[in-house]
């Protein structure tokens, strides 16, 4: 299957060039040879992931782009949708499953997580990539604060 390339992030309190870094980053990657993209559906950094894999792909036309649902209720246009086995969790639990399985099929996770935010669940699922091997990219990162 090759590559792929999983987003993890804080629902809210995004920078406003969150998309520029978004897009330097995702690029990179495509550059690399990755082609395939998994983004979660609950937050905003889940929806500016997914609009700039979406607009990327206007450019770099082979690229997959799936969305991890965790409802038989959320529907997508343009995408794959793929939904794990988590329907028998209380809906509290779905989201950090879901995103667990996210990066156990990948191999890099681009992420938007405050380094040190102790209850956050962004936080610990970063924490559970790290763990696992993953590549990591968080765009919180002061290297991306000075684009």
């Amino acid at each position: 299957m090759g590559r792929k390339v999983c987003f993890i992030g804080h629902r809210f309190l995004l920078p406003s060039n969150i998309q520029l870094f978004l897009k330097t980053a995702i690029e990179s990657e495509i550059k690399q040879g990755c082609k395939n993209f998994i983004v979660g559906s609950h937050g905003d950094f889940d929806r500016e992931a997914l609009d700039t894999c979406l607009s990327l792909r206007n450019i770099y036309p082979d690229i997959k782009i799936e969305v991890a649902v965790t409802s038989f209720n959320q529907t997508y246009t343009n995408v794959e949708t793929v939904m794990f086995e988590i329907e028998n969790l209380h809906y509290k639990q779905r989201i950090m499953a879901s995103n667990k399985q996210m990066i156990d099929s990948c191999d890099t996770l681009i992420c938007y997580v405050k380094p040190n935010s102790w209850n956050s669940g962004a936080k610990m699922v970063m924490d559970y990539a790290i763990k696992q091997g993953l590549k990591i990219i968080n765009l919180y990162d002061d290297n991306y604060a000075t684009l």
